[in-house]
């Protein structure tokens, strides 16, 4: 079977960024199991795979504008230190910010006497990305897990809906 929408893909895959460093890796863990077209994948990575089938390995290099998105200055910006008020705020840590646009997810990236410096953009926008990938299963998604967005494994999912 072809992976299509509405199709169940077991991969592994690596991925770099241009300076070869890497990611994140599944050949040395579970492979990842996904629905094609429930928004899991990233949409440069998504339509590499459609066409592709079991045994198949692919390799594709994956620009921001179909990755994670371009860096957007916009969203980086410095807010008061009395925001976090009785947290001992330190670089790297996440938040959830209510903005105009609604909850917004954003990482410090510095702290200074009186500011925090947060930035919204996620951590791979900008970055162009390099993804090995080996197909090892594909099937046609249960109509339970269509209903429900997600794989099940043997059985059931595990969970209430």
């Amino acid at each position: 079977m072809k992976i299509a929408q509405n199709t169940v893909v077991k991969m592994h895959y690596s991925v770099l960024d241009d300076d070869q460093n890497s990611i994140d890796n599944t050949f040395d863990e579970e492979p990842l199991e996904l629905i094609i077209g429930t928004g899991f994948l990233i949409k440069g990575l998504e339509d590499a795979l459609i066409d592709k089938q079991a045994g198949d390995q692919v390799s594709v290099t994956v620009q921001p504008e179909q990755g994670y998105g371009v860096r957007n200055d916009n969203l980086t910006q410095a807010v008061p230190k009395s925001m976090f008020e009785g947290i001992e705020v330190e670089v790297g840590m996440q938040f959830r910010a209510t903005t105009d646009e609604g909850e917004q997810a954003v990482i410090v990236i510095g702290v200074e006497e009186d500011e925090v410096i947060v930035d919204g953009n996620h951590p791979l926008a900008g970055i162009t990305l390099h993804f090995d990938v080996e197909i090892i299963d594909v099937r046609a998604a249960t109509e339970e897990e269509l209903a429900h967005g997600h794989v099940h494994g043997a059985g059931d999912c595990g969970h209430d809906h």
